[in-house]
């Protein structure tokens, strides 16, 4: 923080790609210059960890806290490398442009990921020093990757049930059923072990590009996990599970902006004096992966660091939750003596109270601000109006989980919040117009670096939204069409002249 900055939300799904789903290719990369060419210094993105289809592809909801999502793996990149051939990428079926499909994207990719690992084990990688990367990779990824590895070989082996219904033996980690299953599922646990390296290796090619050419990038760090997920499985003990090692309480928010029965999340919830009598190891190892992955990057949902929603797991709606505390003071002096700059945004939205505030300023943490907050009843108390800003912030015209800025204007505000924003703008907007009056409200605003998704830089209305809260189906989906790459309209890098932001 300090220096003024500004960029783009995209996530890398979103990214054009012949292979349904944007990856970490040479779209990505052009997509960085682009970037710099435009003025902009920022990218920032989702989380990066696999999603599964049974939690709605949603990266906010994984069977890894660690990992990579395989998923954004380019084909481009591996065909450069040597590990797929010409006629592999040629196969590929028609995917629709404008959209992803999960379902479709991920078979093709799979049988691409089985001729890579293939080739692998009967040629070797191409290059002799790709061996000893690999090596290297699952050493210094131990702690993750062979619980990882072995908890998608172990889903795979049981048909895909949640690891609470795995033999008991499997279920409990017994070590000697788990080294025999190592053993069975061998060739399944290193195909894992080698698409992550692939991955990382891609994601970090992508991030040196965009440093390179002076764009930093924001990523994104889910505060909670899945229930089932490598993470639950391997390190039971940190979570609030009973005795048959099933969630006693589950997590979510309470009814806000988006819900009014709140959002029950349903994954399992931190037992914080766990992870204390540990010295928060499993977060500090969080941290540092995230620190080599991004140059700043934002945790969500911050207001469970201080205190958490916990719903008790027979309900069905998260009406019946309460808020119990964490251990905010005590982790973050930890992690400030063992990250003395640890370069992190809080996502501070929805009901915030004083003690998450307090965390926030002592330790030094930016928030957010969201234009399309601004402007309603509240609007001369609401910290979402410009003129209320303080320099350490983020502020979005919009973010992932709201409408875009025209289907805001166009389907849910009222006249009086239309009257409210014309006021504030000193002009009627339409609603052709209305994108580019928050862009510029965000630009010329105090904020130290602010934010704007795509889709509102290119004026969309909400069919181009990425998520609805509480919508489980058909979310993440939305993708730039080709041609829309080029549309980094030259009026953004003027405001980001005119406005000072680098």
């Amino acid at each position: 923080m300090g220096a003024r900055r500004s960029g783009i939300l995209l996530h890398i799904t979103s990214l054009p790609s012949p292979y349904g789903v944007g990856d970490l290719g040479p779209e990505a990369h052009r997509f960085s210059h682009l970037l710099a060419s435009g003025g902009q210094s920022l990218w920032q993105i989702l989380p990066l960890n696999p999603t599964d289809s049974a939690f709605g592809n949603s990266p906010y909801s994984s069977p890894s806290a660690f990992a990579g999502n395989k998923l954004l793996i380019s084909p481009d990149l591996l065909a450069e490398q040597g590990f797929l051939r010409p006629e592999d990428l040629e196969a590929r079926p028609s995917f629709p442009e404008g959209r992803v499909d999960y379902p479709m994207a991920s078979s093709f990719k799979e049988s691409l990921f089985s001729k890579v690992y293939q080739r692998y084990k009967a040629y070797g990688f191409p290059r002799s020093e790709m061996a000893v990367d690999f090596r290297r990779f699952c050493s210094q990824n131990a702690h993750w990757l062979e619980d990882f590895a072995l908890f998608l070989a172990l889903k795979s082996h049981y048909k895909g049930k949640v690891w609470s219904h795995w033999p008991s033996d499997i279920l409990k980690r017994d070590e000697g059923a788990l080294a025999e299953m190592r053993g069975r599922l061998i060739a399944a646990v290193e195909k894992e072990k080698l698409l992550q390296h692939i991955f990382f290796d891609q994601w970090l090619s992508l991030k040196d590009c965009c440093n390179r050419c002076s764009v930093k990038i924001i990523g994104d760090l889910p505060f909670c996990v899945a229930y089932d997920s490598a993470d639950v499985w391997s390190h039971p003990e940190i979570f609030m599970l009973d005795e048959e090692k099933r969630p006693k309480v589950v997590s979510g928010v309470p009814p806000d902006y988006f819900s009014s029965t709140g959002q029950r999340w349903g994954g399992p919830v931190y037992d914080w004096r766990a992870l204390q009598e540990t010295g928060y190891l499993w977060w500090i190892r969080r941290l540092e992966q995230s620190i080599r992955l991004f140059d700043l990057f934002r945790i969500d949902h911050f207001r469970g660091m201080v205190a958490q929603w916990e719903i008790p797991a027979s309900s069905k709606t998260a009406i019946d939750g309460q808020w119990v505390p964490a251990a905010a003071e005590d982790f973050f002096l930890t992690i400030r003596r063992r990250f003395p700059c640890l370069p992190i945004l809080a996502e501070d939205l929805g009901e915030i109270t004083p003690d998450v505030r307090e965390i926030m300023s002592r330790f030094e943490i930016p928030g957010m601000k969201v234009l399309l907050f601004a402007f309603g009843e509240d609007i001369l108390k609401s910290p979402h109006v410009p003129f209320r800003f303080q320099r350490r912030c983020v502020v979005y015209t919009a973010t992932h989980d709201t409408n875009t800025v025209r289907g805001w204007f166009q389907k849910e505000a009222s006249i009086q919040d239309k009257l409210r924003l014309w006021r504030y703008l000193g002009r009627r907007a339409a609603a052709d117009e209305v994108s580019w009056e928050l862009i510029r409200l965000a630009m010329s605003s105090v904020a130290d670096m602010a934010v704007v998704p795509m889709q509102d830089l290119l004026n969309l209305g909400e069919e181009a939204r990425m998520n609805l809260p509480g919508k489980s189906r058909g979310n993440y989906q939305w993708r730039l069409l080709p041609h829309q790459m080029e549309q980094l309209d030259g009026r953004l890098k003027d405001m980001a002249e005119a406005y000072g932001r680098g």
